[in-house]
């Protein structure tokens, strides 16, 4: 990897020094910390993603590049820092907060202009740690790097994954916060985004009432991550709240497309690009389910459980606009916008169904059919993707309760059968109302359903066998997360084993990393 290419892409905002401390600590006035990751004496390569690396600039991977993905022995080119922001956490005011266990290595610009930062994570503390180690699990390092690339090869906007190795420590973690921690098998992954700015960074200097700040934070964001924005004046800080309102509104319409809950929608984990970032306690779908959430910490309230992903980027949005004010000082336009986002979100939320059922344009009535489908869903505990693979298939002949019964985690009774056979009858008068054919109209389902999606038990199986030294699953999986509208792999498209209902770190996970 030329990594010689690497240079330091963030705006010099109150910059500190702590390369040879990283204690925690608030650091007041200060929105980064050189730092220095921790270093790691036998680290050894568990994946490279080439293609990656390739498109993004640093071309090939060489033996002498370990050092490199692990943070070790870097080259004088690359100043490593870690970024401080602010958030809400379940809904609570959490004040400073930051990278702690993210570090910064820099940006690299391709051949054709892309700009890429790189960071590393779990290599190490910083000064935001917040009294953590700032190191990473396999369990956790496997599910971001799998997962970030699995929901790019979907079509879902994200941060990306470069690289995954072991450290050759061992790393204390209490799973299920309940009392019984474990030594685990320490590793870092390499991730990539066009930024990770995120809405924390703007409360923080928000909060700390840093405006001049707060101002040039948003201009180096609007100047480098928004060409759309083409006003000079004041108004462009207006333009730039709407285009996050529509960016966060698009992608949570493709979280819903493809089944995902993210589980831990806190301030400080959004993207002002509207990315898909911080790949934690999340799940794909299995059974329908608006009330699912996959994160232990989130019960018994469950707000960030599927069905609320909108309802939560809205209230996100309306923080995020709070620390946007001293920029905009329009409460009005403040507040028509954020009222806006749902009319938006819902819309292009329909949009989306319409697509994933066939259908060749919404309709009035199209509202009333998806509520049925989705009590339908959750009555019969049907799997999110496999039903829309099943709803490709039916003919004239097919045998509706048969042929769904293997997409249901209840046995289905007469009159679940029933309803079941109801509701097929309703989509099929509902698609004879197509001004396409029958072709076009399943072509459009096809790109819009996926065949494979990177289950939570999936992943479970491909950690162990990590684990274990082995790489097969890992190789697999990878393979059919890069072509997710083919089933490659026809025993990775079926439903969740029962087996693994109550199995910690598959059905349910913690924020633990």
């Amino acid at each position: 990897m030329n990594i010689e290419r690497i240079r330091q892409p963030f705006i010099e905002i109150f910059p500190g020094d702590f390369s040879n401390n990283s204690m925690q600590r608030n650091t007041p006035k200060v929105l980064f910390a050189t730092i220095q990751p921790a270093g790691f004496d036998n680290p050894e390569l568990i994946a490279f993603n080439e293609v990656l690396s390739e498109e993004i600039g640093l071309g090939k991977y060489e033996n002498k590049d370990l050092d490199f993905l692990v943070g070790n022995n870097l080259p004088e080119n690359v100043q490593t820092y870690a970024t401080a922001y602010a958030g809400h956490q379940f809904g609570n005011w959490a004040g400073q907060l930051g990278d702690g266990r993210a570090i910064l290595a820099g940006e690299i610009i391709s051949e054709t202009g892309k700009k890429t930062e790189i960071q590393w994570k779990g290599a190490g503390a910083t000064p935001y740690s917040r009294h953590a180690d700032g190191r990473a699990v396999l369990r956790s390092s496997v599910r971001e790097y799998l997962m970030s690339e699995a929901m790019y090869h979907l079509g879902v906007p994200t941060t990306r994954a470069l690289s995954l190795a072991f450290t050759g420590e061992e790393v204390m973690r209490d799973i299920m916060y309940n009392g019984n921690p474990a030594l685990e098998k320490g590793a870092v992954v390499i991730r990539t985004a066009e930024s990770f700015l995120r809405f924390g960074h703007f409360e923080l200097m928000s909060a700390q009432r840093e405006y001049n700040s707060l101002q040039e934070l948003a201009d180096f964001t609007i100047e480098n991550y928004y060409p759309e924005i083409t006003a000079t004046d004041s108004k462009k800080y207006r333009d730039f709240f709407e285009n996050i309102c529509t960016r966060t509104a698009n992608l949570i319409v493709e979280w819903f497309r493809v089944g995902f809950v993210h589980g831990v929608m806190n301030t400080d984990n959004m993207s002002v690009l509207g990315l898909t970032i911080d790949y934690g306690p999340y799940s794909m779908m299995d059974e329908y389910d608006l009330n699912f959430t996959p994160n232990t910490t989130d019960l018994p309230g469950r707000r960030y459980a599927f069905g609320k992903q909108g309802q939560i980027a809205q209230w996100n949005l309306w923080q995020l606009a709070n620390a946007l004010h001293p920029l905009i000082k329009d409460e009005k336009f403040l507040e028509d916008t954020l009222n806006n986002f749902g009319t938006y979100f819902w819309e292009a939320h329909d949009q989306m169904l319409c697509k994933k059922f066939g259908f060749d344009q919404l309709q009035k009535e199209d509202e009333e059919f998806f509520t049925n489908w989705q009590g339908l869903m959750q009555e019969l505990q049907l799997d999110y993707t496999l039903f829309f693979n099943q709803l490709e298939k039916i003919t004239q002949n097919t045998n509706i309760s048969e042929h769904f019964k293997e997409v249901s985690y209840i046995i289905l009774n007469e009159e679940k059968r029933e309803k079941l056979n109801s509701f097929i009858k309703s989509y099929e008068a509902r698609i004879a109302l197509n001004s396409i054919s029958r072709e076009a109209s399943l072509e459009m389902m096809k790109k819009a359903n996926p065949k494979f999606i990177l289950r939570n038990y999936l992943l479970y199986e491909c950690i162990e066998e990590i684990s274990n030294g082995k790489k097969e699953m890992l190789e697999k999986l990878t393979r059919a997360l890069e072509n997710p509208y083919q089933e490659i792999y026809p025993e990775f498209s079926t439903k969740r084993p029962a087996g693994y209902d109550d199995t910690a770190g598959c059905s349910t996970l913690s924020c633990s990393s």
